[in-house]
């Protein structure tokens, strides 16, 4: 009779840590290796095997959905270096299982791991509509645009099952308030009958992230996310919709999809795409680890070289968080890769224009003002 999997646990080393990865076939069609536990766990645990193959008896692992109860919906923050000051996130983790996930991390802050954990145990908020409207109603309130997608992906697939993000455009809609969306997902499709008419109005604009046309680097990269191919028939419909429409080439990686920028702007401009944007890869806290893992796993023969011509541009560390850089990088490298993007987009004729959404229509959610008699 085969002993059961067991765990070990001990003093937190350093993340990253040596443990055994979760059998390939529990994880299939996920991005990280394993599922370490997060920065605030005093003590390490990691799945090994026993020796007596018990690892093998486990079944895959599956998506878990858990509600959550925020007393808000809106998020607010002042980083100088993005064109927004407030956002929603629908969802807590997200199934796509980016290896490069920048939103990893924030798992560690409910004690589970920025590993398997963030794309197999997520979290719900179903309330999110009516918090919105709530707020959308104080008297203080100034619209700005609130942007969608900037953490976990809005339409990631449990998004068929709860249909938040929908909820919420409703809301926004009759409100007539401006919204940004980002998203890599083709389920955006099923809302063209609310973007379309709020895109008249000047009330929205939606990019999709393509990272590759590479279909099986796709796939391993960003397991359970639309295909290349799918997300750029997503910008043609959404264009034809008359909806603003960006493509986002993010993240780059040096030496795994940097070679593939002038295509993927080329691909999406033919898709009747706008504008365009980039962003370089960034590995902070967790995801370094997870990210590494991947390398490793995927390619082996380059994986160091990846992370060293990173680090080039990350003044010689894995990520520099400092404002300003985190997103484009520093040094000879980080400067090629920009200058081929401002070439590329100005021959496909992008970001030529500005386009800025719409504040002046807005009016409060009638159904939670008070004193409306009067």
């Amino acid at each position: 009779m085969s002993a059961l999997p067991r765990f070990v646990s001990g003093p937190r080393p350093p993340y990253p840590a040596e443990s055994a990865p979760i059998v390939p076939d529990r994880r299939r069609g996920r991005g990280s290796e394993s599922n370490r536990s997060g920065r605030y766990e005093p003590q390490q645990r990691a799945l090994v095997d026993d020796g007596w193959d018990s690892l093998d008896e486990l079944p895959p692992l599956k998506t878990t959905v858990q509600v959550e109860k925020p007393r808000r919906i809106i998020t607010t923050n002042d980083s100088p270096d993005i064109s927004f000051n407030q956002s929603i996130n629908p969802y807590r983790g997200c199934e796509h299982g980016c290896a490069y996930c920048f939103a990893r991390p924030t798992h560690a802050y409910m004690g589970l791991s920025p590993g398997l954990d963030f794309e197999t145990r997520l979290f719900a908020k179903p309330d999110a509509a009516r918090l919105l409207e709530r707020e959308l109603s104080k008297p203080d309130y100034v619209p700005q645009v609130i942007a969608i997608g900037t953490n976990t992906d809005p339409y990631q697939p449990i998004e068929k099952r709860f249909r938040i993000m929908r909820e919420v455009l409703e809301v926004l809609s009759r409100a007539n308030h401006p919204v940004g969306i980002v998203t890599k997902s083709a389920l955006i499709q099923r809302d063209i009958d609310i973007l379309a008419p709020m895109a008249e109005r000047g009330l929205v604009r939606v990019a999709l992230s393509v990272t590759t046309l590479d279909r099986k680097l796709a796939r391993a990269m960003e397991p359970r996310a639309a295909t290349p191919p799918k997300r750029l028939e997503t910008l043609r419909l959404l264009s034809d919709a008359g909806i603003p429409t960006a493509v986002m080439v993010a993240p780059i990686i040096p030496a795994l999809n940097d070679s593939e920028m002038e295509r993927i702007l080329d691909a999406a401009a033919g898709q009747g795409v706008r504008d365009a944007g980039f962003v370089l890869l960034r590995l902070p806290l967790e995801v370094s680890g997870v990210f590494r893992e991947f390398l490793h796993r995927e390619f082996p023969d380059r994986a160091d070289h990846v992370i060293s011509v990173l680090r080039t541009m990350r003044g010689g560390k894995d990520y520099d968080a400092e404002w300003g850089k985190r997103m484009r990088g520093s040094g000879p490298y980080a400067w090629q890769i920009a200058r081929r993007f401002e070439i590329a987009a100005r021959r496909l004729g992008l970001n030529q224009e500005k386009y800025a959404l719409r504040t002046d229509l807005f009016v409060p959610p009638i159904g939670q003002k008070q004193l409306s008699l009067f």
